[in-house]
């Protein structure tokens, strides 16, 4: 298992891209059990045992499981019972427990995520190509995953493992190369490396903590949700309750943690806060508005900031120009807009801000979104957010798939407009991110908030257990860990 690391734009996932045919190098040579190789597209690369899970995945959202794995691979096992048996038996061996009638758009990230690596294995690979495959799990699916790489090592799998939280990197590579904006800078042993070291040869900086000290909560509530109701209908007619009397306030100057395993409702709540979903039942009040059953924009000028949980389906225009999705869910707002019409010229000019102030690592403007790598197009979207001055932002994983140096400064840009009286509802597969910024926390399980929590004195392995329905009510730690390194 080899682990390669670096800052984002440093090259890793267009590395990845040549070695599984979608990109061609200028130069240089790739070779495989002793044999050059060059690939003109994936087709080939898979041919030669590579296969490979993107940091965005690649399925049809209109297609069932089943069929989103024997596409471009009908020729290995047909498309009906065969195929069928196959994959319940990588299913099994492996413990990803899919469905394989489920529609790809019913499934949250992290079953998305085990469909992509079924996908691959389906297909007999030799090396998988993993790009930022624990981003969107919570600590138990990890080490569920860890334990599923390890088996595949052990029957002689070559796994390429990119991640940027180096505390799993230590934990599961054999080999660690370190790339820093397109060159090698170095090598790394995980037996004797220790995540600050490696930190510092990926960026050139030491490891940003999410630890937040100073409380800035007020008395005066800015979203109330109360008995909040939401059911769906599934594709086969069966009603679902997914929001079961949903009960909470955030106050001015307070983050408001959320912890739950995918699918236990936290996606619907985001959605039904911002307007994609309306309710069954219950009031939804921002400042002193009632807004339960008003329309995404008047939401958005209301003054709600959203950091989507996919970047790509519900944050992003991948095909248009940066400054373009500057505008992006502010159509209204200035800079973009002037007296009723689209003022191009002030989103052009605010975009080249956002770029500078927020790091945002590309060329120009003009260019598309698509072009960015998945770090630098969140740190677009968490800079077109915060520059509206929101007050309730709903961060949803917000910096996923981002390098150290980038999630530090996102830790600040939330931490300050904190200071300055936003109210945020952070949801989150990063535990420690979690207790480190949130003033309070709660846990939902099956559509339930469950639990609640002091950040000042959980532990990451307290808050993974009680997400499982393992422990409801106020948590409180056994003991306090010492040095306040629990929070």
């Amino acid at each position: 298992m080899h682990a390669l690391v670096g800052e984002n734009g440093a090259g890793k996932s267009t590395l990845m891209k040549i070695l599984y045919g979608m990109q061609k190098p200028d130069e240089g040579t790739i070779t495989i059990d002793g044999d050059q190789v060059t690939f003109h597209s994936p087709a080939d690369a898979i041919a030669r045992g590579i296969g490979m899970v993107h940091q965005h995945f690649m399925l049809a959202d209109n297609l069932t499981v089943l069929e989103n794995v024997v596409l471009g691979g009908e020729k290995l096992y047909g498309i009906g019972a065969r195929a069928r048996k196959k994959i319940q038996e990588i299913s099994e061996a492996y413990g990803l427990n899919v469905r394989p009638d489920a529609l790809v758009e019913n499934l949250g990230v992290a079953d998305r995520q085990r469909v992509e690596i079924l996908k691959v294995l389906y297909r007999g690979v030799h090396t998988l190509i993993l790009d930022e495959p624990t981003a969107v799990l919570v600590p138990q699916e990890v080490d569920a995953l860890f334990d599923n790489l390890r088996d595949l090592k052990a029957e002689g799998l070559t796994v390429i493992f990119i991640s940027h939280k180096l505390g799993e990197v230590l934990r599961v590579a054999d080999e660690i190369t370190v790339i820093r904006r397109g060159t090698t800078v170095g090598t790394a042993d995980p037996h004797t490396t220790t995540t600050k070291q490696l930190a510092e040869l990926m960026v050139g900086s030491e490891l940003p903590s999410p630890e937040t000290r100073e409380s800035t909560v007020t008395d005066v509530p800015m979203l109330q949700v109360s008995d909040l109701k939401l059911t769906v209908t599934d594709p086969d007619g069966v009603v679902r309750e997914v929001l079961a009397g949903i009960n909470f306030t955030i106050h001015k100057g307070e983050v408001l943690g959320v912890a739950g395993v995918e699918g236990n409702g936290q996606t619907e709540l985001i959605e039904t806060l911002i307007g994609m979903r309306i309710p069954d039942g219950g009031v939804i009040t921002l400042d002193t508005d009632d807004i339960s059953h008003a329309p995404t924009r008047k939401r958005r000028e209301g003054g709600i900031g959203y950091i989507p949980e996919d970047r790509h389906r519900h944050g992003l225009l991948l095909e248009s120009s940066l400054w373009e999705n500057r505008i992006l869910g502010h159509v209204t707002e200035e800079p973009n807009s002037k007296r009723g019409l689209l003022d191009l010229k002030g989103a052009r000019k605010d975009t080249e801000r956002i770029v500078r102030e927020y790091d945002v690592r590309t060329p120009g403007i003009e260019v598309t979104a698509a072009s960015l790598s998945g770090g630098n197009q969140q740190k677009l979207i968490v800079g077109r957010e915060m520059s509206h001055n929101p007050k309730l932002l709903i961060a949803a994983h917000p910096t996923r798939g981002v390098d150290v140096g980038a999630q530090a400064a996102i830790w600040d840009q939330i931490r300050e407009a904190r200071r300055e009286g936003l109210a945020v509802l952070l949801i989150s597969a990063d535990l420690d991110e979690l207790i480190g910024l949130s003033d309070t926390l709660r846990v939902m399980y099956r559509g339930r908030l469950v639990a609640d929590a002091d950040p000042a004195t959980i532990t990451p392995e307290e808050l993974g257990s009680a997400m499982t329905g393992a422990a409801t009510g106020h948590l409180e730690a056994p003991e306090q860990p010492e040095n306040g390194e629990g929070r």
